[in-house]
């Protein structure tokens, strides 16, 4: 029989009696001290009674156990003075309580809470908060970076934060069996892998009691069962295993990683991964897939790790790493949690040094925020500490690695055919069109839809932050906005890009997302010759969408009065598209509104297709109708004036029925 105290967070101290020799702790309710946290497996740890004392033996979790800051797989006898964490949960062992260890075997018993009355020599739980625990340094540096032969960094070219820092911050290589100077043999201990063997396997067991295991598997996707979770979990656990040692083989074989291709160094990568695989094929149990191991290990190593297989599912569209243990996807509109998780937070800034390097972009501590794009043209917005404070976070919006057509928004229920051929027209007639919406609407699949109407005839010259459209007419300039360099200077912005594009006589200009004083110089080249330009803004409603843009040119730094303002939009805009995602995650185009001029300093829009929502379908997606308003565009009466044929029933009828 003994007693602890345990802490999880900032909740308040509890006193845990055990009744027994032992005291398992996991999130699964079959567990002795049931724990909800993400940094709890299902069996994590065990407490137990020797005739020596309490021991602590971790049972092959992912976050780990650790006492006095070092990762333990078995630790004892315990004491007072103990800094014990596991997972998220810090636990200070009462000693004075310690009786007959073989004495009771019956179950556990929780008590209420009680305060603990420790003096100086009983730091206890308030000692890890004044020191810090091990949890809080997960951002420490490696204190010794391995070079090669040559003076090329392993560290660097492998840059895998399970191989340099684990979950804690901490070396991986102490308390492993991989010697820093690599005269050991490179396997861990025969006996100490059986062991791991044993716990790994014992933490994948499935208990049908888990209730709170399944409530938290809710939120994760649901095309993952608890089985696929447990399987993460045990790849996870073995993926850091096994690169410990490719790290260690790669420094004995003195590897010149930094004159090896990227190919030659994933193709030398996988070669030794079968080996140790091999070698660790006994000690492993028979429900680790070794495939998926490798390609884990591999792309951990040379690639970018869990966001691979993200990135290769046509199905996902967006990838938000909030921090390495919470990773959410968009799936079908909807966002989901994902079971797969970066080792630590150390792995994350690794994946974004990968990305933006190539660029020739950079992230640090005095400039923490970057955009970038991936080889596929997926947007990436990385932000780190110190002004990421939950850890390094990234963004991915991911574009379809087909091009989308016209007849697949329609076909996706965005918009119906009459719809499209309108906008084909406006475009083939060079109007001048806004596409507006929040954040994550569709606005740039549109606007690349949109694009696919400009006549081969034309020279287009696009400008953007990063280059997302995929335009495929023969002339076509596509520019790109530039950060300021570590000095500060060079950084070349859009509105300097617009200006730069009207010297080189496009026909159309389009701009990705007008939002700073390039909106001025847009309006002007709109005014100035260059009908047909297209570009994005953030707007609710097409009526925000002018007061935006007002705001915008004010933003340019021109003090003008408001009334010449409205007046340049209203002569320089011809049509808004205003895009919007519900909450069920449809996206749709809610209005195609015509701005018709400024009367009374307003400027007046007139609506030429809505769409009105008549509740929900039966599976849950928004339902409605797209309707034409009756209103006819002011520029189809121009088109008929000139004699062309125009099919004005598209204004007078419903284009489409009830979805």
């Amino acid at each position: 029989m003994f007693e602890f105290y345990y802490q999880q967070g900032n909740s308040r101290r509890k006193l845990f009696k055990v009744k027994g020799d032992n005291c398992a702790i996991g999130s699964a309710r079959s567990n002795d001290l049931v724990v909800n946290s993400r940094m709890i497996n299902k069996r994590h740890a065990e407490l137990y009674l020797k005739s020596d004392g309490v021991w602590l033996r971790d049972l092959g979790s992912m976050q780990g156990s650790w006492v006095n800051q070092e990762r333990v797989q078995e630790h004892g006898p315990l004491s007072e003075l103990d800094e014990i964490v596991i997972g998220d949960v810090n636990v200070v062992i009462d000693v004075r309580r310690i009786v007959n260890p073989h004495a009771h075997p019956e179950r556990v018993e929780e008590e209420d809470e009680e305060p603990v009355d420790g003096g100086e020599k009983r730091r206890g739980i308030t000692g890890f908060f004044r020191r810090g625990s091990a949890t809080d340094n997960r951002d420490a540096p490696v204190a010794d970076a391995r070079v090669n032969g040559n003076g090329g960094s392993v560290d660097e070219a492998l840059t895998s934060p399970v191989a340099q820092v684990n979950g804690n911050g901490m070396d991986v290589r102490q308390g492993t069996d991989v010697p820093r100077n690599g005269a050991a043999s490179t396997a861990p201990d025969p006996a100490r892998r059986a062991e791991t063997r044993d716990q790994a396997a014992g933490a994948g067991k499935s208990d049908s009691s888990d209730e709170p295991a399944r409530a938290r598997a809710a939120s994760v996707d649901d095309r993952y069962s608890e089985e696929d979770i447990e399987r993460a979990e045990r790849l996870l656990y073995w993926g850091r295993i096994v690169h410990e040692q490719l790290l260690h083989r790669m420094d004995l074989q003195r590897r010149d990683v930094n004159r090896m291709s990227d190919q030659q160094l994933r193709d030398d990568s996988s070669r030794l991964i079968d080996g140790i695989l091999e070698e660790l094929d006994e000690e492993m149990p028979d429900d680790v897939d070794r495939e998926a191991l490798h390609r884990n290990v591999l792309n951990e190593a040379v690639g970018l790790g869990p966001l691979e297989q993200f990135l290769e599912d046509e199905s996902i569209t967006e990838v938000m790493v909030n921090n390495h243990a919470e990773i959410f996807l968009e799936r079908q509109g909807k966002l989901v949690q994902s079971p797969f998780n970066f080792s630590s937070d150390a792995a994350v800034q690794a994946v974004i040094d990968r990305i933006i390097t190539p660029l020739g972009r950079r992230i640090d501590e005095s400039s923490p925020i970057v955009d970038a794009r991936l080889k596929d043209g997926s947007r990436v917005n990385a932000i780190i500490p110190p002004l990421a404070i939950k850890g390094p976070s990234i963004t991915i919006r991911k574009f379809p690695k087909h091009r989308l057509h016209p007849e697949d928004l329609v076909k996706f229920g965005s918009l119906e055919a009459p719809m499209v051929e309108f906008l084909q027209i406006a475009v083939e007639r060079h109007l001048n069109v806004i596409v507006a919406g929040g954040t994550g609407s569709g606005k740039t699949t549109l606007l690349n839809v949109l694009s696919s109407f400009i006549p081969d005839t034309d020279r287009i010259v696009t400008i953007e932050d990063a280059a997302e459209l995929k335009l495929v007419q023969p002339n076509l300039v596509s520019l790109e906005s530039r950060p300021p360099n570590l000095e500060g200077k060079g950084g070349i912005p859009i509105r300097d890009l617009v200006k730069n594009s009207l010297r080189m006589r496009p026909d159309r200009i389009v701009v990705g997302e007008c939002r700073g004083g390039e909106a001025l110089d847009m309006l002007q080249a709109m005014n100035t010759g260059h009908d047909g330009s297209l570009t994005t803004i953030h707007a609710n409603t097409p009526r925000d969408v002018i007061s935006r843009l007002e705001v915008l040119v004010l933003m340019a730094g021109m003090d003008l009065p408001t009334t010449a303002i409205r007046e340049q939009i209203a002569s320089a805009v011809h049509l808004i598209i205003q895009q919007t995602r519900f909450p069920c995650g449809s996206r749709k185009v809610t209005k195609i509104t015509e701005v018709v001029g400024v009367e009374s300093g307003t400027v007046q829009l007139q609506d030429i297709f809505v769409y009105r929502q008549n509740g929900l379908g039966p599976d849950g997606k928004v339902a409605g109708q797209f309707v034409a308003t009756g209103a006819i565009p002011t520029f189809y009466e121009e088109l008929r004036q000139i004699g062309m044929e125009v099919d004005l029933s598209l204004f007078t009828s419903k284009p489409g029925s009830a979805l």
